[in-house]
């Protein structure tokens, strides 16, 4: 796939999914069958939510990802156009695109089961084939979606050509550990709770004060920030001062939470690029959470992303 690049202020490295979404009133237990209310196809991905939530902002912005050869691929090819993603590196490869099976409850819980497919194929050649468009950004977001060796590689090259760049790390889906050299790599490293709780070996992340202790654990371990997501709480991070800060959300009707914690990074990672942007970085934390909070309104997940966001 080949489009004009752009010159992106925000890359995102990582993944397509298309989301396969059922509405029931229960999310069903081993062994049971419930009956749903509504069925949708949406597209997904952590890469591409991140993405597609920057570039809905007005920021530049680029994918470099993996997609099959089946029609969820053409049809991601789409769709990342209509919203004005930069995808001359959204790669191609035989077989399967990635997808996503997401039950979403009557109180907005979700749980997913994801199949990597094409994301599974993303490697280090095409970081390398990326590389002016990574190494010319602004920021640059990673999530675990796609091979760990890719991110890695990607992050040795922004670390050996442009420093200047802002490096986000979204461990996320949960992992029970990482290598140090990653964290050594990142400047912000964000978890939600249960990632929090998995990564660092903890009996349970819940309030503030635990999620202030997670942030700075995250640190400890070489990362310039460690960032907490919270849900409805909204977010703690201990910056690089070693002060932690709470940022609440506002407070909404969610109907569906799916891609919030995406919406919140993509948001972040925009308003980072944006160099004629002169707000301190807690209130680009507290608009990046406005604008998640207003994506858990509607349905669906890049479909809930909003276009605009408020200073």
């Amino acid at each position: 796939v080949s489009t004009q690049s752009t010159g992106a202020s925000v890359v995102v490295v990582g993944s397509c999914m298309t989301d396969l979404i059922s509405y029931v009133p229960v999310l069903p237990k081993a062994g049971e069958t419930v009956h749903g209310s509504k069925f949708m196809v949406g597209f997904g991905g952590k890469g591409a939510n991140q993405a597609v939530m920057a570039a809905k902002l007005g920021a530049k912005t680029a994918l470099v990802a993996n997609l099959g050869t089946d029609t969820f691929g053409d049809n991601y090819v789409e769709n990342l156009k209509n919203v004005g993603v930069d995808i001359s590196h959204v790669g191609r490869v035989d077989g399967a695109s990635g997808v996503a099976s997401i039950s979403v409850d009557d109180h907005a819980e979700n749980c997913i089961v994801i199949v990597g497919g094409a994301n599974n194929l993303l490697d280090e050649k095409a970081v390398n084939e990326a590389k002016e468009v990574i190494t010319k950004s602004k920021v640059v977001v990673f999530q675990q979606e796609i091979p760990l060796a890719t991110n890695l590689a990607a992050l040795k090259l922004i670390k050996n050509t442009n420093n200047s760049i802002v490096t986000i790390y979204n461990a996320a889906p949960a992992t029970d550990s990482l290598p140090d050299e990653i964290y050594n790599l990142v400047d912000i490293f964000c978890v939600n709770e249960s990632e929090a709780e998995k990564l660092l070996g903890l009996k349970s992340v819940k309030s503030v004060e635990d999620a202030s202790a997670a942030a700075g654990l995250l640190r400890a371990k070489g990362c310039k920030m460690g960032m907490v997501t919270l849900g409805a709480n909204g977010v703690v991070y201990q910056d690089k001062s070693g002060n932690n800060v709470h940022v609440p959300c506002p407070k909404v009707k969610a109907v569906d939470t799916t891609g919030a914690g995406d919406a919140f990074i993509g948001s972040l990672a925009c308003l980072l690029g944006d160099e004629a942007l002169q707000v301190s970085f807690q209130r680009m934390v507290e608009v990046a959470c406005n604008v998640a909070s207003q994506s858990v309104t509607k349905l669906g997940t890049q479909t809930s992303y909003p276009t605009s966001y408020e200073i």
